[in-house]
């Protein structure tokens, strides 16, 4: 990936940056002649002393873009992507603007689930190790591998309209759990037509698998709960509590969705006379043909991603069944994207406006008595699932007015990337970090090394930081916090 050509320094960020509250600051829109809104930034002076100059350029960039809206927004877990920033949102006006996949990601639909179980650590303890090979047993993982199931091409077909509810009608899921799935497991108008051969391929025997990377089913048990009504909302009833998080996304079809239709935004941003200030940044007008087309494709890339994570729960708890027995229970709390477009409506100056919201890296965090939130969690708010590294494991938040007020409903997604996967990989060895977890209590395991080598804790942001950035930026509330215990890596 090109790292962004730089036409800012330090010294000239420092200088036009304003403090709006704490650990909120805006880059005005007349720091440079293309920026049709400011720059907003979410985040505490000790993450913006780490964060990538490049990072910055990049969310600069996206505000020149044609129809954004009030500003282009960088979280606390921001960090260099493709084209956008990852932990980056940018809304666009639905008549005026524009869709870039470069601003939804490759892997479409990348997401968390969290489920909870009747079991405490107490249960799991004395079974660890057997639980962890009834994962990898159950749920593959790894770069290109196979899933637990092979489609036909016209079973494909179903899923990228159904998305989850493939699943569940098929017998891989269970029909609680689509009321707990970010818009029901589906995003409607979804058009196999518009999606390759290639992909169509490449994503054919990948159902029910975890993919490489950051990929990873995770046993967690919770150690702290700071508002215990909404936590019991949730099903998360006590300190010692066993919950099952799964992050994974749509794989290498959402992958090849997003390649093919890069060319495709290069040309149109060319066609319709969108200067881009990177390349990276293509993209065509929403309600062009070429708009169109790559998000009706992006919907069928983001409903495999529901379909497998529902999938992967199906498996999960035939695992747990194995170890514990058939009175184990894993319930699903929510499902939710953090690479995803989405036609919403937010108020814009009092106006109520539809747009097109772009999260990469980013995850809804919608409050209030909005339809997009499950009937029982509107007292609460939409639950926002966190994931940190193999050490810290991972958060539980929901959202404030300023959440949809200022961020399009949208906050943090996890705890962002400082250092490169090949630079990790230079300076940790992943046997070495298998056995160093191993002696904190966390049975962790991959593929290979050379992943849990390039996943290194170390490799991160602190977690802890990036949470209290969201949370002292008001964008978010903290309700339970987990530490992982058993970790699957592809």
């Amino acid at each position: 990936m090109a790292q962004p050509r730089l036409d800012i320094t330090w010294d000239q960020v420092k200088r036009a940056m304003r403090q709006i509250r704490p650990c909120v600051y805006e880059i005005p829109k007349n720091f440079r002649p293309y920026m049709r809104v400011p720059a907003r930034l979410y985040i505490s002076p000790t993450l913006l002393e780490r964060l990538e100059l490049g990072a910055i350029q990049q969310i600069i960039n996206v505000a020149s873009l044609p129809g954004i809206v009030k500003w282009a927004i960088s979280l606390p877990d921001t960090h260099t992507g493709y084209g956008f920033p990852i932990g980056g949102v940018a809304a666009f006006d639905v008549e005026e603007g524009i869709i870039s996949p470069g601003g939804i990601g490759f892997d479409i639909n990348c997401g968390v689930r969290l489920l909870v179980s009747n079991l405490t650590i107490k249960d799991v303890e004395p079974k660890k190790k057997a639980l962890l090979q009834a994962l990898k047993e159950h749920v593959p993982a790894g770069v290109g591998v196979s899933g637990m199931l092979r489609v036909t091409f016209a079973e494909l077909d179903e899923v990228m309209v159904e998305g989850a509810h493939w699943a569940v009608r098929n017998g891989y899921g269970e029909e609680r759990d689509l009321q707990f799935i970010e818009d029901g497991g589906r995003l409607l108008g979804a058009d196999p037509a518009k999606v390759s051969n290639r992909a169509r391929q490449r994503g054919r025997r990948q159902l029910g698998s975890l993919g490489s990377g950051n990929h990873y089913i995770e046993v967690e048990v919770v150690t702290d709960i700071w508002d215990e009504k909404a936590a019991k909302k949730m099903g998360i009833e006590e300190i010692g509590q066993i919950v099952l998080m799964i992050h994974t996304g749509s794989r290498g079809f959402g992958h090849q969705v997003a390649s093919d239709y890069l060319p495709v935004m290069r040309r149109a941003a060319r066609k319709y006379g969108i200067h881009l200030r990177d390349v990276q940044l293509a993209c065509a007008p929403f309600n062009s043909p070429e708009g169109q087309d790559y998000f009706a494709a992006m919907k069928c890339a983001a409903n495999f991603a529901f379909c497998n994570r529902e999938i992967i729960t199906h498996f999960a708890r035939q695992a747990f069944k194995k170890v514990f027995g058939d009175d184990v229970e894993l319930k699903l709390v929510y499902d939710v994207a953090h690479n995803i477009g989405k036609v919403e409506e937010h108020y814009i100056d009092g106006v109520k406006r539809k747009l097109i919201v772009h999260r990469k890296g980013a995850t809804r965090g919608f409050i209030g008595d909005r339809p997009e939130i499950p009937a029982p969690y509107r007292d609460i708010g939409q639950p926002i699932l966190v994931g940190g590294s193999m050490l810290t494991g991972s958060y539980v938040l929901v959202g404030t007015n300023y959440t949809m007020e200022e961020v399009f409903g949208s906050t943090i997604h996890g705890a962002g990337r400082f250092m490169s996967r090949a630079a990790a990989k230079r300076r940790w060895s992943g046997a070495a970090l298998k056995h160093e977890l191993a002696n904190k209590g966390i049975l962790v395991d991959a593929v290979s090394m050379a992943v849990l080598a390039e996943e290194a804790p170390g490799a991160y942001k602190d977690l802890d930081l990036v949470v209290e950035a969201a949370v002292k930026a008001q964008i978010a509330r903290k309700i339970s916090r987990h530490r992982p215990i058993i970790v699957w890596k592809g």
